[in-house]
């Protein structure tokens, strides 16, 4: 009895076992359930599939190249500089043409510096002095311009001065002009061209209209009408950003230009357009803050007939811009739709067991629906392989005797 009852116990395994359903007549359990599988199959249909697009196969991988180029004329007469005429090249830093370009928009000048003896600037506390003991020869003035020589220049009948130091002089002593000097540049153009390719789907595009009328690129700008010109007027940028080209151009700043790619490949090609973000990147602080604006200094060198070097020292002040590409690719593919799908069948079932604990826990009549949803049923030990057998207890005692 007890090899045969392990015998049916491993033929067992090979059977096929279904669940049993109870139908509950429960018209608010039963609506309950339907509003569940709505919102659920809602939520697959359209989140899971129409908008995030889960079906397909996606490519983030992005390889970008960026190609810039300003163009724009300007004439200046400063006492200064005298009469100028600034082109791209005079403006523009680096001239190379990279995704982050640096457009001047106003300069402090210091012209014909040479490499002497002179005074610190007096707006620098560490060279104030009082005597020659006051600056250390050889020490270097912390935020200045030079190294000290030891000696304390005074004005007659001034008490204070400042120490003599090495450096480049004069030094520049200027602060920012009021008004910028290019502040006619907001009408300069900035020719922004993108390639990029997604590399899984063996995908590439440009952001440049495929045309060969050599003078569309001459005429054309930016715009909602024609997405695929890649002229963008500068004061226009300046002005997407929220900001005045005015104050920007005065003290300087840094905007990022965002093209995004998010190309759906299961549709032509001609529907995969970049999208352009436009924003102000530096913080700007309320009124004429210390910390406000964006300005580096370079310097021009020459020799004179003698064989002694001078230099002109800029400090620029300007607008950088930053050239950011991102983007996304997808394509249709069996493999995450068969997931996605397989997930949302396994989601369904979240309302049955979410139902079942109300029908059995939570309504009034629980314990008859518990009843009939669940039956105990008591084994037989005579069903189970084991010693438990009565008959295996009485044949063993036999032995005994």
């Amino acid at each position: 009895m007890g090899q045969a009852s392990c015998k049916g116990l491993y033929q067992s395994l090979f059977d096929y076992k279904t669940e049993k359903y109870v139908i509950a007549k429960n018209k608010k359990v039963g609506l309950l359930y339907r509003l569940l599988q709505v919102s659920i199959l809602t939520y697959l249909v359209v989140w899971v599939f129409l908008v995030k697009k889960s079906y397909q196969d996606t490519d983030t991988s992005l390889q970008s190249s960026i190609i810039t180029k300003v163009k724009g004329v300007i004439f200046t007469n400063t006492s200064e500089l005298g009469e100028r005429l600034w082109d791209v090249a005079d403006y523009v830093i680096p001239p190379q043409g990279e995704n982050v370009f640096f457009v001047i928009t106003n300069l402090v000048v210091t012209p014909n510096q040479r490499q002497e003896t002179c005074a610190e600037n007096e707006s620098i506390p560490d060279a104030v002095c009082s005597e020659d003991s006051d600056c250390p020869p050889g020490e270097p003035v912390v935020t200045g311009n030079g190294v000290r020589t030891g000696r304390c220049l005074r004005a007659e009948n001034m008490q204070r001065g400042t120490c003599e130091i090495f450096a480049w002089c004069p030094v520049e002593t200027r602060s920012r002009p009021e008004k910028p000097l290019l502040g006619k540049a907001e009408d300069f153009t900035i020719y922004i061209k993108n390639f990029i390719r997604f590399p899984k789907f063996n995908f590439s595009k440009t952001n440049v209209l495929d045309t060969k009328d050599r003078a569309y690129l001459r005429s054309c700008r930016f715009g909602p009408k024609d997405p695929y010109c890649p002229i963008f007027r500068l004061g226009s940028v300046v002005s997407w950003t929220g900001s005045d080209f005015q104050e920007i151009a005065l003290q300087g700043g840094v905007i990022g230009i965002q093209i995004e790619w998010d190309c759906d490949l299961d549709k032509a090609p001609s529907e995969c357009n970049p999208r352009y973000y436009f924003s102000r990147l530096d913080r700007r602080f309320p009124g004429n803050s210390v910390s406000s604006g964006y300005n580096f200094r370079f310097a021009k060198y020459y020799r004179d007939e003698a064989g002694v070097e001078f230099r002109t020292l800029i400090k620029a002040y300007g607008i950088r811009f930053d050239v950011l590409v991102n983007g996304r690719a997808g394509k249709f593919n069996i493999i995450p739709t068969i997931i996605n799908v397989g997930s949302g069948v396994a989601l369904m079932g979240v309302g049955s067991f979410f139902c079942d604990l109300i029908l059995i826990y939570f309504i009034k009549k629980s314990h008859f629906y518990r009843n009939k949803k669940f039956e105990e049923v008591r084994v037989p030990n005579y069903l189970l392989c084991a010693p438990h057998h009565p008959h295996a207890g009485l044949a063993t005692q036999g032995m005994e005797r």
